[in-house]
């Protein structure tokens, strides 16, 4: 009896023993934990396709080997993006040009910054009545965004086109469609929500969009649009940026952020992605405000 009852408990001993070995970390997971604790995080709002690409930098391993944990919050307000970033509630946005966050700036005493380019996507005229150019008839109506920079941009691109022509002091931040001078064919400009531009595309004869919407609204402005804007020093206002708040523009953690955009494992990603419509622009951001 004495024999069976050591037996019992030696085997309980061994049991216990086990257990408390099973529920003790192992040591690839205690390392595990460790380098997630020594992971910084940054906050980024995004929306739409920028949201998808940002997704896709958070789980590549080269974000991790830079010491980073991006944390994607989906946004669909860009003026609340702007303001959380002016708020420190969010460390870095990305969605908008630089035209657009000069723009911002002007009309809030909060201000924010550019922390990176990284890319310019064409603006385009898209239509279902037309081909080219040419074939607009007198009168024609043309929608374009009635949103601060990107009616100015939009104005740029219908005079790139040779549609219209502006004064020559136009503002390419403030300027609206009264700052046209010269309208060959009396183009009705109609400033509208660009939400719904897609929806309306066929009860006007053109459409202006940015390329994040055209995109989402299956068209790609390199095959769909009778034109867009060409890719050079007359466009660099209209640059994607990632932005930050004003004094944390030089925030050396911030700006590895802004260096992943530019890794080969996400112009991969890009290129497969957006067929091209995301043309890479790796500069400082000095490039913005350069007169060269």
């Amino acid at each position: 009896m004495k024999k069976l009852l050591g037996v019992i408990l030696g085997a309980s001993v061994f049991t216990l023993a086990a257990c408390g070995k099973q529920e003790a970390p192992t040591n690839d997971t205690a390392q595990s934990n460790k380098d997630s604790a020594e992971l910084q995080t940054i906050t980024i709002a995004s929306t739409g396709s920028d949201a998808d690409i940002w997704r896709h930098i958070a789980s590549l391993p080269e974000t991790k080997e830079a010491g980073l944990k991006l944390d994607v919050k989906n946004f669909t307000d860009y003026v609340a993006m702007n303001t959380a970033v002016a708020n420190k509630e969010i460390d870095i946005n990305a969605f908008q040009s630089y035209a657009y966050l000069v723009a911002f700036n002007d009309a809030n005493t909060q201000k924010i910054a550019p922390l990176s380019t990284t890319y310019l996507e064409p603006m385009g005229i898209y239509s279902s009545k037309v081909k080219s150019l040419a074939e607009f008839k007198t009168g024609a109506t043309i929608a374009i965004p009635n949103d601060g920079a990107n009616e100015s941009r939009a104005l740029l691109l219908l005079q790139s086109a040779g549609l219209v022509k502006l004064r020559p002091n136009f503002d390419n931040v403030k300027g609206t469609e009264a700052d046209v001078v010269e309208n060959a064919k009396n183009i009705v400009i109609k400033p509208i929500q660009m939400a719904t531009a897609v929806r309306v595309k066929d009860e006007v004869d053109a459409i202006v969009l940015g390329n994040t919407l055209a995109m989402e609204g299956g068209l790609n402005v390199l095959k769909d649009s009778i034109y867009y804007e060409p890719v050079d020093q007359t466009t660099k206002m209209n640059v994607n940026v990632l932005a930050t708040a004003a004094d944390r523009a030089n925030d050396p953690i911030l700006k590895k952020v802004g260096a992943l955009y530019h890794t080969p494992a996400v112009k991969a990603y890009v290129d497969e992605h957006f067929a091209g419509t995301k043309v890479a622009v790796d500069q400082p951001t000095s490039y913005l405000t350069s007169t060269k």
